[in-house]
């Protein structure tokens, strides 16, 4: 279904009420964007979960990592769906994914998987924290926790660059980590408002659990839309994205 596209002199809401606006105004998008996504994760997140639980452990952790060789792909296209939401540009939800996921696969493959690779690092360190009874140093602990952070910092701008800017892989790295820590209040915001419904998630095993349906059907376009809020604005100035779109739009 195509989105409805804002009135040119009508001007944007700003902080909440635009996070409610573009939330419930494209909340089916939102979720047909979220289950296209659990699609793509879902092979790599099964293996890994099989390997998490004892099955050939190291296999299943390899094994889980070349399973999750779409997994970029899936998110550039997904970050690319929402940010257009944002900039109040109509289109189609599945030809959106569709282009934008074979455009951005091959080099968006490498990041996401070191980014899975990462997160299931994460599961390891916090998993070892609550279900076992192993204590860990509370230096590595804060180096954990600070690695996820600068991760969830960086991470949105590597995806967004690989989405809209045509420039290689390395670039795109070392672009993203500066304009992560120029414009670090945002991208601690992002983090931080993006990671709040996994936090609690977390917090609130196993009752938490009873959220998976809700996580599956709206809850990773939630988070991604509430980082992408703080993120978005520094790229879009910086690369002058939607003033150029709107050039070969009017010149097409």
């Amino acid at each position: 279904m195509i989105r409805q596209e804002i009135q040119k002199d009508q001007p944007r809401k700003k902080g909440l009420w635009r996070f409610a606006e573009v939330f419930f105004g494209n909340l089916r998008d939102l979720s047909k964007l979220n289950l296209l996504f659990c699609l793509c994760v879902a092979p790599s997140v099964v293996i890994f979960l099989l390997g998490f639980f004892g099955f050939y452990t190291g296999i299943m952790y390899a094994l889980s990592l070349l399973a999750a060789f779409p997994v970029g792909g899936a998110i550039a296209a997904y970050v690319f769906c929402t940010t257009r939401m944002l900039r109040d540009e109509p289109g189609y939800i599945w030809d959106d994914f569709k282009r934008k996921f074979l455009e951005n696969m091959k080099q968006a493959a490498m990041p996401g998987i070191l980014c899975v690779a990462f997160i299931y690092a994460q599961v390891l360190l916090w998993g070892t924290l609550l279900f076992t009874s192993a204590s860990i140093d509370a230096v590595w602990l804060a180096l954990g926790i600070s690695a996820l952070v600068v991760f969830g910092m960086v991470t949105p701008y590597v995806f967004l660059l690989i989405a809209y800017v045509d420039i290689k892989t390395t670039q795109v790295v070392k672009n993203s980590m500066v304009i992560a820590f120029i414009h670090a209040p945002r991208s601690f915001m992002g983090v931080l408002t993006g990671g709040l419904i996994w936090i609690a998630l977390i917090l609130f095993l196993p009752v938490s659990l009873l959220a998976a349906p809700l996580i599956l059907l709206i809850g990773v376009s939630f988070s991604l839309l509430l980082c992408l809020m703080w993120v978005w604005p520094p790229v879009n100035k910086l690369f002058k994205i939607e003033e150029t779109l709107r050039e070969r739009k009017q010149i097409g």
